[in-house]
């Protein structure tokens, strides 16, 4: 799973930049109209930065909280670039270099980086404050020392915390005349991309695809076999035969087949060797007659 930072609207560089006099006759830092920290010498290092709703870094597009953002810088020359975010009210962000392993802040000249990339483990989303927020992009030819600022160390998965010392735009710009002053003047630049954070609004949602329901499938119920009616066939049936039964079984072995029939029994007589029984239906009527001669049967079915 990808971790996610939340970048609560923070970048902007504003407030007054200190000159820092640290034994250098250079030109100190200015402060732009814009409040963002300047190179007053002209420089062959032109960074750029935008965000992804304003591919010219002049505008300030609306975000809302819950979207996600990114960021885009560029560079004329091989150079280090710095990323800071300030939100509107002051809290400060160092965005690059961090600690991810897609937190290297080298830059060839002539390409494009972008924060998060497809392949970081983080994301930039969208949170309050509302208002102006400032991304500010400083790049140098040289590694600038950072370290009073943010620590970062490779490898942690996480973002430098901004030390307390260099929280708020005045301190910022503070913290950032003494880290560009012993480098050679001519061999840094800054650049700064705006954007909003709105009220009255939230982030698109993206509708979830919805997966179709899959009928379940229907079974059909088990068909009920319609009782089969017996064939109804008026006429008199004769068998005769040898078993070593009794008259009884024989006799209830018919019965039973003429109930299977549909018939009733409604009375049945033994005379010796002689069982008649009488059946009725609501076709007919129908005798059955059993006679045992020692082990063989003579069996008579009339069926009216």
């Amino acid at each position: 799973m990808k971790n996610k930072l939340t970048l609560t609207a923070r970048v902007t560089l504003s407030a007054l930049l200190a000159a820092a006099t640290l034994g250098s006759v250079q030109a100190a830092p200015q402060i732009s109209a814009q409040s963002i920290i300047v190179n007053p010498v002209p420089t062959t290092v032109n960074v750029r930065v935008w965000t992804d709703r304003d591919a010219s870094g002049t505008q300030t597009p609306n975000y809302y909280p819950g979207e996600n953002i990114r960021l885009y810088a560029s560079v004329s020359q091989d150079s280090y670039v710095y990323l800071f975010n300030i939100d509107p009210q002051g809290q400060v962000d160092l965005i690059l270099p961090n600690g991810y392993a897609g937190g290297a802040n080298f830059l060839k000249a002539n390409t494009v980086k972008v924060f998060p990339s497809n392949g970081d483990a983080f994301t930039f989303t969208i949170a309050a404050p509302y208002g102006l927020n400032k991304v500010l992009a400083v790049a140098s030819k040289t590694a600038l020392n950072i370290d009073q600022i943010a620590k970062v160390r490779a490898g942690q998965n996480s973002f430098a915390p901004v030390s307390p010392t260099a929280q708020g735009p005045q301190r910022l710009a503070q913290a950032l005349s003494i880290v560009v002053n012993p480098v050679p003047q001519n061999t840094w630049d800054s650049a700064t991309a705006f954007y909003n954070v709105a009220q009255g609004n939230v982030a698109p949602v993206r509708p979830v695809p919805v997966q179709p329901v899959q009928p379940a499938p229907v079974r059909p119920a088990p068909v009920q076999p319609a009782p089969v009616q017996p064939t109804y066939t008026t006429g008199v049936t004769r068998s005769s035969f040898s078993n070593n039964r009794s008259l009884a079984d024989v006799n209830n072995e018919y019965v039973n087949r003429l109930r299977n029939e549909g018939f009733t029994l409604v009375s049945s007589r033994l005379t010796g060797n002689h069982i008649r029984s009488e059946f009725q239906s609501r076709r007919g009527t129908a005798t059955l007659e059993v006679k045992q001669r020692g082990n063989r049967f003579d069996v008579t079915i009339t069926r009216r």
